[in-house]
Parts: structure tokens; sequence; C-alpha cells
């Protein structure tokens, strides 16, 4: 008999399909499994409700279960925020040269769409704060880019929400 732990150990360490260096769990997108027998329900919430990698997420996490039955169920409240992503998830992110969200606390954090000065970041390549914000998005609608003035190099940051 398997316990919904030791599914859950297993599904942890399926990689986000977009940041392959981060797994669900390091997102902090996989919220419970449930175990029946030969079914195993997944649920898990998208970094965005329009998030167009939850598909393929479904589908890695099926295959990580192939002598499982398993229903995937995607649940939108609550929120998903940038506050469930591990520690480790930041760090990988940052080794990756992908700026982490900033720290949050517990709850979800207000978007800022406007052309307002955003606080600087710290570079993931040399470390500096002389950074500016080029495009509010970047390789995936969770990402905006921006550059380092110091290295010169641009990088994204997984936006704070």
């Amino acid at each position: 008999m398997v316990t919904p732990a030791q599914v859950r150990a297993r599904l942890a360490a399926v990689p986000d399909p977009e940041i392959p260096v981060l797994t669900v769990e390091d997102l902090g997108i996989l919220r419970d499994v449930t175990v029946e027998g030969r079914h195993v329900t997944v649920t898990i919430t998208p970094t965005y409700s329009g998030c167009p990698a939850m598909e393929e997420i479904g589908a890695d996490l099926r295959a990580a279960l192939p002598d499982f039955e398993v229903e995937v169920r995607t649940v939108l409240a609550p929120a998903w925020t940038t506050a469930w992503m591990t520690d480790a998830g930041r760090r990988k992110l940052e080794e990756y040269g992908i700026a982490p969200p900033r720290r949050t606390g517990s709850g979800p954090v207000a978007v800022t769409l406007s052309a307002a000065k955003v606080a600087a970041l710290t570079c993931p390549q040399c470390g500096s704060r002389d950074t500016e914000e080029l495009s509010r998005f970047a390789s995936t609608a969770c990402k905006s880019l921006w550059r380092c003035r110091s290295c010169r190099e641009p990088f994204d940051h997984f936006k704070d929400h």
C-alpha cells in the first residue's frame, strides 16, 4: 500500500516545463495528493490563471505515476502567490540566472502594471543593485525583463505576486 506522502514525494520532483531547474514543489503549485487504492488525485494551482504550462504539467504528473490512475485537478482559489515558493526554489532561480521574487510574507501582493518606478533588483550574474526594468513581460508572462547596468547582462525576474 502506497501512502499519499510517498506519492507526493515522487510528484514533488516533476520539473516545471518553462523553468526546468524548478520542480512543482519548488514553485509551490503542488497543493494536495490523495490516494484511494490505485486512484490518485493531485491538486495543483497555477502560478496565474492563464498559465499555458498547466496542461503539460498535468501530463508530466500523470507520467510520473505510470502504475496509477491519476486525476489532476486545477484549483484557482486561493490564488497562488510567490510566498508559496520554497527557499530551495528561490535559490535555484538565482543560480539559473533569474532574479527570484521578493519575499512577500504569506499572501498575494498587488502587481503594478503602470509605468511607475519599480525598486531595483539584485543582478543574479554579478550581484549589483544597479539594475533597471526593461519590460514588464519577458519570456513568460510570470517574468519581467531586467538589465544590470554594471555587468550589462539582461536577466529575467520572476514577478512578485
